[in-house]
């Protein structure tokens, strides 16, 4: 059976690699020119974990891990009014189970584990009832599947369900990411910081020569292009001025080439399939970064779809849907049990933990 998957980051080589398993002959569909770098620290935990176990790469995984120090925050002139030398905001405890990983890091290894199709440069023009698909790039082919694992703004769920704003609950807060010299010279470690309704934070990692940055903000609902890169880093310019090291931070915003920018915001619909198409991880149930846990569904739900049609197709979407639920429903609340200040560390694992896999 032909299966597309459209999206390359995280759940889509996750699907590839179980279906592949199962017998699936796999395309995955990317609309970036090549696997994408850059990116935030996400974290692996609980159920995700028994995935990448599963898929014999937890070594692999374990060994691209983020090896902070520790973490501090500073008040708008670079004072230290807080350090941890025991856990980070982003990750954790350092004496927990779970895995801090950079993006690229772990999509590399995803892909690598992986025997299928990658077509790059390319996106789904059009997606008929019958599994008839044609390409942005001129071309068409049938499946049987189609799985979108696209992400929050999901060309295919906007394909199959309908305009996006019917689906999307926005939190209030837009965030940025992007790679800068590390001029701070900060040795693996994070540092905190905030401004009124903007802040950040900086992390530098294996390369001392280089730090992530990220810069956010806090808004209502802001009419922009997802695609238009140029225009975002123009918002967080207007946002994000005020804030500790400003300047040199937003002059290295616009020499970045591996900017990202996006709304914090939820994924909600009352069905993720429909016909022959299924949605996967943020494209079907994002829980936003606010939840530290969007990779984790991600790697949850590829498993667990791709286990259900390889074990019997017919039935197979009704049975992810089951499965699926309580554990995105409980993993989607932490994004607003604690605003502000982030879920408990309990709660956190208790959502993580909450779906048995067999």
């Amino acid at each position: 059976m032909k299966v597309l998957v459209s999206g390359a980051s995280v759940g889509g080589p996750v699907l590839a690699y179980w279906l592949g398993r199962h017998g699936f002959d796999v395309t995955v569909v990317e609309r970036a020119p090549a696997p994408r770098k850059g990116g935030q620290a996400i974290d692996i935990r609980g159920a995700a974990l028994t995935v990448v176990e599963r898929m014999g790469v937890l070594e692999q995984v374990r060994a691209l891990r983020t090896t902070m120090r520790g973490m501090s925050m500073v008040d708008g002139d670079g004072n230290e009014i807080m350090r941890s030398e025991e856990a980070t905001l982003s990750g954790g405890r350092f004496d927990s189970p779970d895995i801090e990983i950079m993006r690229d890091d772990l999509n590399r290894v995803l892909m690598e584990a992986t025997n299928a199709r990658y077509v790059y440069g390319d996106s789904i023009a059009t997606l008929g009832d019958d599994g008839a698909v044609t390409f942005e790039g001129g071309w068409s082919e049938r499946y049987d599947y189609v799985i979108g694992a696209d992400g929050l703004h999901s060309n295919v769920r906007r394909l199959a369900f309908g305009p996006e704003r019917q689906f999307l609950y926005h939190l209030g807060t837009y965030v940025s990411i992007y790679t800068a010299d590390n001029f701070l010279g900060l040795d693996h470690w994070q540092t905190w910081f905030n401004a009124g309704e903007a802040g950040g934070a900086l992390f530098s990692d294996r390369d001392p020569a280089e730090m992530r940055v990220n810069l956010g903000f806090r808004a209502g609902v802001i009419d922009y292009d997802h695609r238009d890169v140029e225009q975002q880093k123009r918002l967080i310019q207007e946002h994000c001025s005020e804030v500790w090291q400003a300047p040199r931070l937003l002059e290295a915003m616009w020499k970045a080439d591996d900017f990202y920018f996006d709304a914090m915001a939820q994924v909600k619909m009352e069905h993720w399939t429909k016909g022959r198409v299924a949605l996967v991880g943020d494209a079907g149930y994002c829980a936003s970064p606010l939840s530290g846990q969007g990779t984790s569904l991600a790697l949850v739900g590829a498993y667990v779809l791709a286990q259900e049609l390889g074990t019997e197709p017919e039935g197979a979407f009704e049975r992810y849907e089951r499965r699926m639920r309580p554990f995105v429903e409980a993993n989607q609340a932490l994004a607003h049990e604690n605003p502000g200040q982030g879920a408990s560390p309990e709660s956190i694992q208790r959502a993580a933990n909450s779906i048995t896999l067999t």
